[in-house]
């Protein structure tokens, strides 16, 4: 800035203000858009930064609250930028006085005497400083920003725009680039050279410039003791701080779930979700390392919720999100695959409740065919009756098709469906083997369907942002839902995993494309996928080997131990097989039985009902008596020889009825009691 030019400024801006003229020019400024562009955030549930993206233009910007800036900070930016910054209207005549002086003493500018209000102007249009038009300008809007913004307003507008080198713009990006922390709480020497640095970002950034750097940051410590911001003692400690050496990354956790949140509300600034940001960054660490051993296109998945709440504490879609070999980008808790055996809990748990089988029923492991489909167990092997409890424990397939072929595929998908679960089967048609992976779930729909099983066979919908909890709807019975707990949690399991109480099921995929592990404990679900991201088979991956394993270490990271699976609900039925109702001990749909099936005459599928003096009549036809009632997975009537029975039954709401004859056949309704 020239002397002349210096002068020149100082007369115009004693005379701006005085007049009527001088008004009206101000008042016709033409402001620029006054409201920053921010970057979009994605925020864990305790509000810190999960992710950001830049602005349109490339910059990191993020939104900043002054109240929630560190006030050592805000102290030295007005000792060194502005002192009478609350006390002029946009133009400090006397700074610019101060700084003609300077200029006349010098022979040079020594101070360009802008208020923070000018360097605003001059930000916001990002014009010129060393012309008279510019300098004009920035004077104009300067005053023009004073009549119709707050000083503290103001102030936001510099923490957004000021330049902290490079494509970082405003207080918090360069808080977060250069020291890692958000600006709530600064040192001394972190605050003065944030306050030095936009004077010139490029000159001054430490990492290129550290003299530079370091002189103009004390230069700002000497100037804050000068004006009794902060003491002698403080600067000097301050002084001793080391300078950044390197620009810092930006936080970049849960990143396909803050794609996702992205792109579905583009328009959205802020994301708030329940992730809990130390968990997320441990089972991304957890995920990575589970990289290790697998061949090179392989990627790992893995999830946590809250059963009680639906909260979603952690989703790793990949386990490296930037390796394209991996396909990285892809989120493997989307993505629709073949579930193995994970599915067979929630047919068990669905005979459970409509006492078909119990347990301790036996069930026949044999070959046999269903209308031309002929399923093997994955060893090939047959062992003959086995307890319900044993053929889950170590996944049997041939007695869970039997079970399904009973209660029938388009009720284990409407089970699904009521868990809020998307579930695709070719053609639309399912088949029996659903129950074995015929289908595509996701690991996130998985994970929703066993925290139905843990919060007692009632729906939970899960959600990132708050929107989980319960559907009202009932998937299971809560005694189904505690006898698969139990069966999961006492299965036999490998040495190399730990002698936690974890009910879980793994499963495998056909042709080892997919490797999974799901499971729970008293307050957590967790989901692990284990595959390649194109669908392409993985040689010799099973669910066992390694995607059990990540299941436990994820627990680990959840606690020093798993919390304790709940109590046995009262109307458990916990008897030995010989203690069982008759029709119970034996599973008996089988081809060849002479007799017919029993049918419920009355009520009817869907029908309504109004307890008379607290009891539900209920009639049956056909079947060969006893016969035993069970109403949600409970018995209510054991060993009853008449056709006719008048049961008591808790309402209201819905109540699955169904009855089972001598040989084990079956019949069942849904009702709902008012």
């Amino acid at each position: 800035m020239t002397l002349r030019l210096a002068l020149g400024f100082v007369l115009l801006t004693l005379s701006i203000g005085g007049g009527w003229g001088a008004m009206r020019w101000v008042a016709a400024t033409e402001l620029p858009e006054l409201a920053p562009e921010t970057s979009v955030e994605v925020l864990a549930r305790d509000g810190s930064l999960l992710r950001a993206y830049t602005v349109a233009d490339g910059r990191w910007r993020l939104g900043v609250d002054p109240a929630r800036v560190d006030a050592s900070y805000r102290a030295m930016l007005l000792a060194h930028e502005d002192r009478r910054f609350y006390r002029h209207r946009g133009v400090d005549p006397l700074a610019l006085l101060r700084a003609a002086g300077q200029a006349v003493r010098h022979g040079r500018a020594v101070s360009g005497g802008s208020t923070l209000t000018m360097q605003v102007a001059r930000l916001i249009e990002d014009g010129p400083t060393g012309t008279w038009a510019g300098k004009l300008r920035q004077i104009r809007l300067a005053l023009a920003l004073e009549r119709v913004l707050s000083k503290d307003e103001i102030l936001a507008l510099y923490l957004h725009h000021a330049p902290m080198g490079g494509n970082l713009e405003g207080l918090r990006a360069g808080s977060l680039a250069w020291f890692g922390r958000e600006p709530a709480r600064l040192t001394e020497a972190q605050a003065a050279l944030l306050v030095a640095l936009p004077q010139a970002p490029t000159a001054r950034a430490p990492d290129r410039h550290p003299d530079r750097a370091r002189a103009a940051r004390d230069r700002v410590l000497a100037g804050a003791v000068r004006a009794e911001v902060i003491t002698p003692e403080a600067a000097r400690a301050a002084r001793a701080e080391a300078l950044p050496q390197a620009r810092r990354g930006f936080p970049a956790l849960a990143p396909h779930l803050a794609d996702r949140l992205r792109a579905a509300t583009p328009d959205t600034r802020l994301h708030r979700t329940t992730i809990d940001a130390p968990l997320q960054e441990a089972l991304e660490d957890v995920a990575r390392r589970g990289l290790r051993g697998l061949p090179r296109a392989a990627s790992v998945a893995l999830m946590v919720a809250d059963p009680v709440t639906g909260e979603i504490r952690a989703s790793v879609g990949a386990g490296d999100y930037l390796d394209p070999a991996r396909q990285g980008f892809v989120d493997m808790t989307q993505a629709l695959r073949s579930p193995g055996s994970t599915l067979k809990p929630l047919v068990y748990g669905m005979a459970f409740s409509d006492g078909l089988a119990h347990p301790e029923t036996l069930l026949d492991d044999r070959p046999a065919q269903f209308g031309g489909y002929a399923p093997q167990n994955f060893d090939r092997m047959f062992r003959g009756p086995v307890s319900a409890r044993e053929a889950l424990q170590i996944s049997l397939n041939l007695p869970v098709v039997e079970l399904t072929e009973a209660l029938g595929p388009a009720r284990l998908m409407a089970a699904l469906r009521a868990a809020g679960v998307r579930a695709v089967v070719p053609g639309d048609a399912p088949g029996l083997a659903v129950a074995l992976g015929g289908g595509g779930l996701s690991l996130e729909g998985l994970v929703q369907l066993y925290a139905a099983i843990a919060r007692g066979g009632a729906g939970v919908a899960l959600s990132a942002e708050g929107a989980g909890g319960a559907t009202g709807r009932t998937v299971i019975s809560t005694e189904a839902a505690w006898h698969l707990g139990d069966i999961l949690a006492s299965a036999p399991r490998p040495a190399h995993l730990p002698d936690w109480r974890l009910a879980f099921k793994t499963g495998t995929s056909y042709g080892h494309r997919d490797a999974w592990a799901v499971g729970f404990d008293g307050a957590h679900v967790v989901g692990v996928w284990v595959g390649r991201a194109d669908g392409a088979p993985v040689p010799g991956i099973y669910g066992i080997d390694v995607a059990a394993p990540l299941l436990f270490e994820v627990f680990g990271n959840l606690g020093r131990a798993p919390v304790a699976l709940p109590p046995a609900p009262p109307a458990a039925l916990t008897l030995a097989h010989s203690d069982l109702p008759a029709p119970l001990r034996r599973f008996g749909a089988r081809p060849g039985i002479a007799h017919d099936a029993p049918a419920l005459a009355f009520p009817p599928d869907g029908a309504t009902l109004v307890p008379v003096a607290g009891q539900v009549l209920a009639r049956i036809e056909r079947g060969e008596a006893p016969f035993t009632w069970f109403a949600n997975g409970r018995p209510v009537l054991v060993r009853s020889h008449e056709r006719e029975a008048r049961l008591r039954l808790d309402g209201p709401g819905f109540v699955t009825l169904s009855v089972v004859d001598a040989q084990g056949l079956a019949a069942r309704v849904g009702i709902e009691l008012q």
